[in-house]
């Protein structure tokens, strides 16, 4: 899988999302800054949510309209998306911003309209959000201008996310993501369930990562472990700025040392290999070696108490010693010296 110019596979660094969601407050101004931040803090991509209360739901009183159980409590939802949404008109700046920041931008679409704006702008990839992973429809659309799709799987059972990714191939698009996510705001840490992102590849042939929610970089670092290759997390300039998305949000600092936290293991992670560095070998310095302990006269039988196995390395290896003891050896050897095959008679 390739986003914009970066590869993304089971050999390349984990890909870095920056959520800006609602997190720019209503001031586009704020947006654009909250772009460049996520280039200091570290991120590979920023990527925007392109959508209206319209194109979301409809404006309504009724009970099914107001949202529970959430920190949107008692919201209503045509009210809460008219108040999160980023102007389209926006959106072609950011994206201009993210590009002369070096960053990736790309969008969620949540509608066939926002699939088309979106291609107007020709962006490298669609993200399809946890709630949309039922819309069959707008992922084959999304999937068919043969672009990456990326599908969270927050609220997804099995059957769901295996008939997204048959609308996906129907479209003759393999290019898939499926990010591990808890649809939570925000998620508790027991329900993160990181061993799926290891699950996920295996079964569906696919990259696999995370969307988070919860709060703090433990369960990304856990995500790295488990072989995530990207990893999304909201990001905002300040939680004190406010909106719907703020209080499970990441700022800069937080952020940034998230991704060296990631970045560290990753490269903690390694590969398996049974070599050792140069600096590793040097530590084989410090091992257990057999060496001459009480000064030794020629024709001396060895035994316990004038040669051990004892630091450093210098001397024979220990796997020779009892081999060695009862054996004589062939000259003189002062205490404090490292022991040698040739100096023993066999």
């Amino acid at each position: 899988m390739k986003i914009g110019n970066i590869e993304i596979n089971s050999d390349s660094p984990i890909f870095i999302i920056a959520e800006l969601s609602a997190n720019h407050n209503g001031s586009l101004s704020t947006a654009i800054e909250t772009v460049r931040a996520a280039k200091r803090a570290g991120a590979d991509c920023i990527k925007l949510q392109t959508y209206t209360a319209d194109t979301m739901t409809i404006a309504s009183d009724k009970d099914d309209f107001i949202i529970k159980g959430t920190i949107w409590e008692n919201q209503n939802l045509h009210e809460l998306y008219q108040k999160a949404y980023t102007p389209w008109e926006w959106q072609e700046q950011l994206m201009q911003v993210a590009k002369e920041e070096g960053l990736v931008c790309f969008s969620s679409p949540f509608d066939i309209t926002s699939v088309d704006f979106l291609e107007s702008l020709n962006v490298p990839a669609y993200k399809i959000a946890s709630f949309e992973i039922t819309d069959i429809p707008l992922i084959e659309y999304a999937a068919s201008k043969g672009k990456p799709i990326i599908l969270s799987t927050g609220i997804a059972e099995q059957e769901d996310i295996e008939l997204a990714l048959d609308a996906c191939r129907r479209m003759g698009n393999n290019d898939i993501a499926l990010l591990k996510c808890t649809s939570s705001y925000p998620a508790p840490i027991e329900e993160a369930n990181m061993c799926m992102i290891k699950d996920l590849a295996e079964r569906y042939n696919v990259i696999s990562g995370l969307s988070d929610h919860t709060m703090g970089a433990t369960v990304a670092i856990v995500a790295t472990v488990f072989g995530a290759k990207i990893i999304e997390k909201h990001f905002i300039l300040d939680r004190s700025i406010g909106g719907p998305d703020a209080s499970f949000s990441m700022n800069e600092i937080e952020f940034t040392a998230m991704v060296k936290a990631v970045r560290e293991a990753e490269q903690a992670i390694g590969k398996v290999d049974y070599t050792l560095t140069e600096k590793q070998a040097s530590g084989k310095d410090f091992c257990r070696s057999l060496y001459v302990v009480e000064d030794m006269k020629e024709g001396e039988v060895i035994t316990p108490n004038n040669v051990r196995s004892i630091r450093p390395g210098f001397g024979l290896h220990p796997k020779y010693y009892t081999e060695i003891i009862g054996k004589k050896v062939n000259q003189a050897i002062e205490r404090g010296t490292g022991l040698k095959l040739e100096q023993i008679i066999y």
